[in-house]
């Protein structure tokens, strides 16, 4: 298959359906504009910058794969992928988060993404100097006392050092059983850095802005020398522990910060929820009251989106090429209750349909991530095999599809709080009760049986996620 970046509109809606039932229409235009990042980055002509993405904007219920469809997107190409709750930001002045900060986590997330590629690509010789570093805690190189040096048989001419010999021999020796994983709970001392993390508090930091307090304690940290600790650990463990900083010493950062900044520029999609909280409710224009607040934020949230630079520890990123999804249910308000600025900005607008019980069957039954098959996967673990006939799995979506309609419909939600009411007397008495090499079948009369009185039950606090 073509890598990830090459995929076609087409092959992105196959990926998005090995774990999303439904939403066609929301796939097919979240696999459109993925398709569009490749072909903006093979324009040749100068017109390439002038390429805008075309946002999007999901409206439907809780529950439905908003968020999930946005999720798997950044996955299959390799995205630096953000969530953000609009609720969670404040205008500027208030306390909260400012909107800024998604970008500023987006580069973060980039950053991580490229460094963990650049830590791979160096693994092997990381290893190769892991391996010495455990070799000389076990078998010290014995050392000339005139150069300092390992010495020989090829710097003697050949002359004997049989003690030198001899220790060159026993290195060899370990050097292999090193290799072969021989040598893994024996005890040695290494010596382990220790950032220097100042932790400085600043009175009257308030009014410091987040990238300034950042650099300000980067800064500071980089001042502290390092101090390494000795540390008595198993060669396993102490592979672990000299991999991280043997690769770090070997990735240029950079070239990792550049390519992180890049990367977020071209490829990062951030993912606004619950835009509708943020609009002005039932059509209500101007006033006083929170919609002054929200429509604060919105014109907050308005350059971002539109395209601006915003400064990062990292360095100085544009917005105007990452991909903003935003979602929200929009129960009280419409999308034409948000500001009009902000909703020429996510021009692409899908409705996303409610799940049906025949939608409940295919979810916990299709998926490469469906729930019957993470149960079994945790049952699984404790040698115990759970099986689920056709008659269960109808009465789960059933039941589901039934609260969902007399409470709060939460969606696939609710999916997990009906499978884990029927498998949570069996998950407490594993391995107990029920020992190893059992089997557990979960058919039509015991979900009834275990379901009995659900609906009826109108207090269904402790069962809603």
């Amino acid at each position: 298959m073509l890598p990830s970046t090459y995929l076609t509109p087409q092959q992105i809606v196959k990926e998005l359906d090995k774990y999303i039932i439904g939403q066609y229409e929301a796939k097919r235009n979240v696999a459109i504009a993925l398709r569009n990042r490749w072909r903006r980055m093979n324009v040749d002509t100068e017109i390439q910058g002038e390429i805008i993405p075309n946002n999007i904007l999901m409206i439907g219920a809780t529950g439905v794969g908003k968020t999930e469809i946005a999720r798997r997107l950044a996955k299959i190409a390799d995205a630096p992928f953000v969530k953000v709750e609009a609720s969670k930001f404040t205008e500027v002045g208030y306390v909260g988060r400012d909107v800024e900060s998604m970008v500023r986590d987006l580069v973060e997330q980039s950053v991580n993404m490229v460094k963990a590629k650049k830590k791979e690509e160096v693994k092997e010789k990381a290893a190769l100097a892991v391996e010495e570093i455990i070799l000389d805690a076990l078998i010290p190189p014995m050392r000339s006392k005139t150069a300092g040096f390992p010495v020989t048989t090829e710097e003697t001419n050949g002359t004997p050092t049989s003690d030198v010999e001899l220790n060159e021999r026993t290195r060899n020796l370990f050097r292999e059983k090193i290799k072969n994983g021989e040598l893994e709970d024996r005890k040695i001392e290494i010596n382990i850095k220790q950032g220097g993390n100042p932790g400085v508090g600043m009175i009257g930091a308030g009014m410091m802005d987040e990238v300034s307090m950042m650099n300000l304690q980067e800064m500071l940290s980089g001042m502290m020398p390092k101090k390494p600790k000795k540390r008595k650990v198993t060669v396993g463990e102490a592979r672990k522990f000299l991999l991280e900083e043997e690769s770090s010493k070997l990735i240029d950062m950079d070239e990792v910060k550049e390519e992180a900044i890049r990367r977020a520029e071209d490829a990062g999609i951030i993912f606004i929820d619950e835009i509708d909280k943020i609009a002005s409710g039932s059509g209500k224009k101007g006033g006083g009251g929170p919609d002054v607040s929200r429509e604060g934020v919105q014109r907050d949230l308005l350059p971002i989106v539109e395209g601006s630079t915003v400064n990062t520890k990292y360095g100085v990123i544009k917005t105007d090429h990452v991909l903003f999804i935003a979602a929200g249910a929009f129960h009280i308000s419409k999308p034409s209750d948000l500001i009009p600025e902000l909703q020429g900005r996510f021009p692409i607008r899908v409705e996303l349909t409610n799940l049906t019980k025949d939608d409940f069957v295919r979810i916990l039954t299709e998926p490469k991530n469906a729930l019957t098959k993470q149960y079994r996967a945790l049952f699984e673990a404790e040698g115990v095999t759970l099986q689920f006939d056709e008659g269960a799995i109808d009465e789960i979506a059933t039941t589901a599809f039934e609260v969902n309609a007399e409470m709060e419909n939460i969606g696939a939600r609710r999916l997990q709080t009906v499978l884990s009411k029927i498998l949570n007397e069996f998950l407490y008495d594993v391995p107990d009760k029920i020992n190893a090499e059992s089997t557990i079948i979960i058919d039509q009369q015991l979900v009834k049986d275990k379901l009995s009185g659900l609906i009826k039950n109108k207090d269904l606090s402790e069962y809603i996620l």
